[in-house]
């Protein structure tokens, strides 16, 4: 008898709690220090000093009295100032390029008795956001970059400057995306500087605010929006009301998904998902109506869809349920019970797993969607979305792992178990489906236990009614009951270990064909099944087992004759005439 957890769908919640899941508690605010200061290392301090030298060596030789000043920039300042460890330093220069500094700082450095990496650079890429050119090289196991301060213009139809010169310390701020950027921190008074008047202020209040207005920061350069996200969801800090206007204004997010390649838009997206606190990324992304924008489908690729998506805000529950069940102390949601801890096994050592599963969720609105190419072949909608939308391809495995959680759904939905436990044909049927490729295959990066636990979230989102902001507790408690159920049964079974096991025989070698054909997939999950059925079977047994159903016509193969006559059987105790294992007999009269 099969103990069946289905739940109807057209069941009516008779045992709600008000509740939001679009503000689920996630990270809380970096810890700001009381008084943020720079505090150098041993290495850093020898940094600075060498670059300070450097520049009055410079001086001495060329005789020039106005040579370049020094100034580290952007977020080895920022990081600095709250505490964090940065091993990057980006040195922005005076009137001068990168490369002929860095070039007379090498050889500054070796007069002095210190070896330097050799020296690279690094073009000018607009696609990478790279404007200028950059010189490059390793000095006392740091990388240092090399370029000079600058100012920008643009054109309304290009995100590429089309001017950059020679800029001061407050122009070349002003340009940058959000003031706690804008920092620098110069070598040679050993000080912070703040061009915009806002930076040291917005990094102890914990503002995220652009050095411009935000409206003229956006249009110069798009993708500047989705960095003030990244930032904010890293440090937990707040946009400020203008900059939320500003990226509301249609006008901004329709220069976001046509000024834009697509491939920084995945940049940044990658950083989020990897981030402190991706929860609080997609949330500001709903908000801000920001979702279309950046998982932008050209209809070149995708002229038509099979369905409506659904709402962006689908995202958000779905990576709110996902926070919860992964971090259940952070969870307002209290009635819940826990997941069982196998489920959480392998995303709690794995943080490439827990990004992927974030950005699966973040993608949920595409589920159970598909469109036709040019030639009329079917595609799901998620693979467009992550291939074109945002470029991430299969790094991380997001681009072939996700498309198959999303499949995997669909094998693994209301699961059951029989009432009593034990049959070991229960056992097989459990073992195939964990076996499934679409469930557990390391080449798409995917195990059963992140498979079932991605299942178990796109069953309790529906749940959850935004307009009325309720969640139905009691039927979540049913279907995280019944999954539960479902992985001890797996683990009373002894499956995890066998999810990977190989079969016990090599089809090709007993069966004498040198080449696979159509029927040895066959033959081998039928192989899988019978070993999954019989734990404690030898290779011999399941020799003989496959010689039998062939020889019955149960499994057709293209062999040799001399594979149709069966071994004959070692019997001894406990032995079967099939070559099977008897059942031992029963001491109870």
């Amino acid at each position: 008898m099969l103990k069946v957890y289905r739940i109807p769908r057209f069941f009516k919640p008779v045992n709600t709690r008000r509740m939001s899941l679009l503000r689920v508690t996630t990270h809380d605010r970096i810890c700001i220090p009381e008084r943020p200061e720079v505090h150098l290392t041993e290495v850093e301090e020898r940094i600075c000093t060498l670059l300070h030298e450097c520049t009055k060596w410079m001086r001495q030789t060329r005789g020039d009295s106005d040579a370049t000043s020094c100034r580290i920039a952007g977020g080895w300042v920022r990081d600095k100032l709250l505490g964090l460890p940065c091993n990057d330093i980006d040195i922005s220069l005076e009137n001068m390029m990168g490369m002929a500094f860095a070039q007379q700082f090498i050889e500054f450095c070796s007069m002095n008795g210190i070896e330097t990496d050799k020296l690279a650079k690094i073009e000018i890429n607009p696609d990478r956001s790279k404007h200028l050119e950059t010189a490059r090289t390793t000095v006392l196991g740091t990388e240092l970059d090399f370029v000079n301060l600058r100012s920008e213009e643009y054109t309304e139809d290009s995100r590429i400057p089309t001017q950059v010169a020679f800029g001061t310390p407050l122009q070349d701020a002003l340009r940058r995306d959000i003031t706690i950027n804008a920092l620098f921190y110069n070598v040679h008074s050993r000080s912070v500087e703040d061009f915009t008047g806002k930076g040291l202020t917005d990094l102890e209040h914990g503002i995220i605010r652009t050095p411009l207005p935000p409206r003229e920061t956006f249009m110069d350069d798009p993708l500047r929006v989705i960095r003030c996200i990244r930032f904010a969801s890293r440090f937990g800090f707040n946009l400020h009301p203008e900059l939320q206007e500003s990226a509301r204004d249609p006008q901004i997010q329709e220069a976001l998904r046509f000024k834009i390649s697509r491939e920084r838009v995945g940049v940044e997206l990658d950083k989020m998902l990897k981030g402190r606190d991706p929860l609080l990324a997609i949330r500001l992304i709903n908000e801000l109506s920001l979702y279309d924008s950046l998982f932008y489908i050209p209809s070149s690729v995708a002229p038509e869809f099979s369905a409506t998506r659904a709402p962006s805000v689908t995202a958000v529950v779905a990576s709110s349920l996902l926070h919860i069940i992964i971090q259940p102390l952070s969870s307002p949601i209290a009635r819940l019970p826990p997941v069982h801890p196998t489920l959480l096994n392998t995303v709690s050592r794995d943080y490439l797993l827990h990004a992927r599963l974030h950005l699966a969720c973040f993608l949920l609105p595409f589920l159970n969607i598909t469109y036709k190419d040019r030639k009329g072949k079917p595609h799901e909608a998620v693979e467009a979305a992550i291939r074109e939308g945002v470029k991430l391809g299969t790094q991380n495995h997001y681009l072939n792992g996700i498309p198959a959680l999303f499949a995997a759904t669909q094998l693994l939905r209301n699961p059951t178990i029989e009432e009593q436990p034990g049959n070991l044909k229960e056992r097989a049927r459990i073992g195939m489906l964990l076996r499934e490729k679409l469930v557990h295959n390391a080449h798409t990066g995917s195990h059963w236990t992140s498979t079932l636990l991605f299942t178990l979230i796109t069953e309790l989102v529906p749940l959850y009614d935004v307009s009325q902001d309720v969640f139905d507790i009691e039927q979540a408690k049913q279907y995280i009951n019944a999954y539960n159920a479902f992985v001890s049964r797996i683990e009373d079974f002894g499956l995890p270990s066998a999810v990977d096991a190989k079969p016990l025989l090599d089809v090709l070698h007993i069966t004498g064909v040198t080449k696979p054909g159509p029927w040895t997939g066959q033959v081998l999950t039928r192989v899988c099944e019978w070993q999954l059925e019989h734990p404690e079977a030898t290779e011999e047994e399941c020799e003989n087992w496959l010689r039998a159903v062939h020889l019955a016509g149960h499994i057709n193969m293209d062999l040799p004759s001399t594979f149709i006559r069966p071994m004959p059987i070692k019997r001894g105790k406990g032995t079967s005439e099939d070559g099977t294992r008897k059942k031992p007999k029963s001491d109870v009269p």
